[in-house]
């Protein structure tokens, strides 16, 4: 699995940007996307996801490192020994 940083953003009613930075373990960048959507849209009321439908959704996500547990092992059997 990698890590992901995806960092999610709209416009309400009052003009006030509305962010949300989140670290997601997925297997590909679109999976990451898909989660941390789904977690932010998850959270939001009737009306919060009204202006988000109607001043649309900014997604920016980036990798933020990958260490699987194969990786890991070997990592910690070289400090070791």
């Amino acid at each position: 699995m990698k890590t992901f940083e995806v960092h999610i953003r709209y416009q309400d009613r009052n003009e006030e940007a509305v962010e949300s930075t989140v670290k997601i373990d997925a297997s590909s960048l679109p999976g990451a996307v898909a989660k941390a959507t789904r977690e932010f849209v998850k959270g939001l009321d009737r009306k919060q996801r009204f202006d988000m439908n109607k001043n649309g959704l900014e997604i920016t996500a980036k990798a933020a490192g990958a260490i699987t547990s194969d990786e890991g092992r070997k990592s910690a059997e070289a400090t070791a020994g």
